[in-house]
């Protein structure tokens, strides 16, 4: 597999969240600048009886039976990038996030190593989010996956539902541990294997692989005079690690946790942390849009030369979309699952709200072409960014008065269809959250055209090919 996501994921309890909620969300970020993806509904029974054949690496499986609704992000370009549905919640208010790429040390490889047409993560989205009914339920079945088939890379998956956020990291051909975070706690990943220690006697907290502590015992793999460390065991701690990896975790936990000190060099950052306030959609998407924001480090920034691009930041241009899964608890279930999703560079473009209980997504949205139109969601949240970030320092300010007030207007939004949704069940229920989310996609799309309409004006005036002439000649 050579097409792996480079991501950053953030996973937060519901016990600390600003409203109960339980949330993961990731950027999904490729190596290419250009991915088109689209945005979908999958029906029930739609795959009924099918042959999932990956276009990336041979794997090959049956689409699992009994499936339910779920939403999908896909690549538009299955044959040539691969499928990767890679987010979603299903009909079971069940969240899912696939994946966060994550490597295994040589040490480990060399005993389990990685299984070349296993099932990865093109594929996993597909065959695991259809079934699951429980975020522990989704670690089940990718694991019994993974035992049947094998995994051809290094991965980290998000699982969510209303009680429960799970971290899982797949990191051999056949071995992985997977973490319940705790409710009053916050998780940020980055490309590194970040599970510390694992307490096997406690099935309420962790999972994990058949036979994971006699390998590691067997092979001589854990590197520590004492305990058992799964990111030592496993994980690795490179030069590039430090660049690429390590800082971005080190900027979303200064952000919830600024009163502790720590290096963005670290290799030891923990994995399980607490803010020092409740956290909201809000801010899990300002640490997705982040670029190291009022630090030296910030590309975007007045910083020294050198250290403006020391590290890799976590918002980038090649970012595909960008999510939040929120499963709310403070409404009723049938109307509380929500998916923020962000088309663009999340530096630059809004999270819009789809309530998951829909029957579909708006044409804007499925229907994204390969190349550039006036139509799709996709290259509008594309345009967007390219347009602020090319006069960055004239057009910043106008792009966040827009976040700004899209903030505002989408909690209106929520709000007032909470109100009205309250009072509806079944398909007349349903009927209604679709209406609204084709409603706010308008909305979105007219106020964007709007703000892209007043930056192209305002960029005319300063182009360098331009000559005022003396009065006086």
């Amino acid at each position: 597999m050579t097409h792996l996501s480079a991501c950053t994921s953030v996973l937060v309890g519901k016990n600390a969240s600003i409203d109960g909620s339980v949330m993961i969300a990731r950027n999904d970020d490729t190596f290419l600048p250009l991915t088109p993806q689209r945005f979908y509904m999958h029906q029930p029974a739609e795959n009924q009886g099918k042959i999932l054949q990956s276009t990336q690496n041979g794997f090959e499986a049956p689409l699992p039976d009994n499936t339910v609704r779920y939403q999908a992000t896909p690549n538009v370009e299955v044959e040539k990038v691969g499928l990767y549905e890679e987010s979603g919640i299903n009909a079971h208010n069940v969240a899912m996030s696939a994946t966060e790429s994550v490597y295994g040390n040589p040490r480990a490889l060399a005993f389990d190593p990685l299984v070349v047409d296993g099932m990865a993560e093109d594929t996993m989205q597909t065959m695991v989010l259809p079934v699951i009914t429980s975020a522990r339920n989704g670690v089940k079945v990718l694991g019994d996956l993974v035992k049947k088939y094998g995994s051809p890379e290094g991965n980290g998956v998000l699982f969510a539902d209303k009680d429960e956020a799970w971290y899982m990291e797949i990191v051999t051909g056949h071995h992985w541990v997977a973490q319940r975070i705790p409710d009053d706690a916050f998780v940020i990943t980055a490309n590194q294997v970040a599970i510390q220690g694992v307490d096997f006697d406690d099935p309420d907290n962790f999972m994990f692989s058949e036979g994971i502590q006699n390998f590691v015992s067997e092979h001589h793999l854990n590197p520590d005079q004492s305990g058992w460390n799964f990111r030592h065991i496993f994980g690795t701690s490179t030069e590039k690690d430090r660049h690429y990896n390590t800082p971005r975790v080190w900027y979303g936990q200064r952000y919830l946790m600024p009163e502790v000190e720590q290096s963005p060099t670290s290799s030891e950052l923990p994995f399980i942390c607490h803010a020092n306030r409740k956290i909201s959609v809000e801010d899990i998407s300002f640490i997705l849009g982040s670029h190291y924001n009022e630090t030296d480090y910030d590309p975007l920034g007045n910083g020294p030369a050198e250290l403006k691009t020391k590290f890799r930041p976590i918002s980038m241009n090649r970012t595909q979309n960008s999510h939040v899964l929120q499963l709310r608890n403070n409404v009723p279930e049938a109307q509380s699952a929500i998916m923020w999703l962000c088309f663009g560079v999340p530096a630059f473009s809004p999270y819009v709200p789809f309530f998951a209980n829909a029957n579909d997504t708006d044409p804007s949205y499925v229907n994204t072409p390969v190349h550039a139109d006036q139509e799709s969601a996709y290259w509008m949240y594309r345009k967007l960014s390219v347009l602020v970030e090319s006069h960055y320092a004239e057009f910043v300010q106008d792009d966040r008065d827009y976040l700004m007030a899209t903030r505002e207007l989408l909690m209106q939004h929520i709000g007032k269809t909470d109100a009205v949704a309250s009072k509806l069940s079944g398909e007349e229920l349903t009927t209604y959250l679709t209406q609204q989310n084709y409603l706010i996609v308008s909305e979105m799309k007219a106020r964007t055209t709007k703000l892209m309409n007043d930056l192209f004006e305002h960029g005319l005036e300063l182009s360098k090919l331009t000559f005022n002439m003396d009065v006086n000649l």
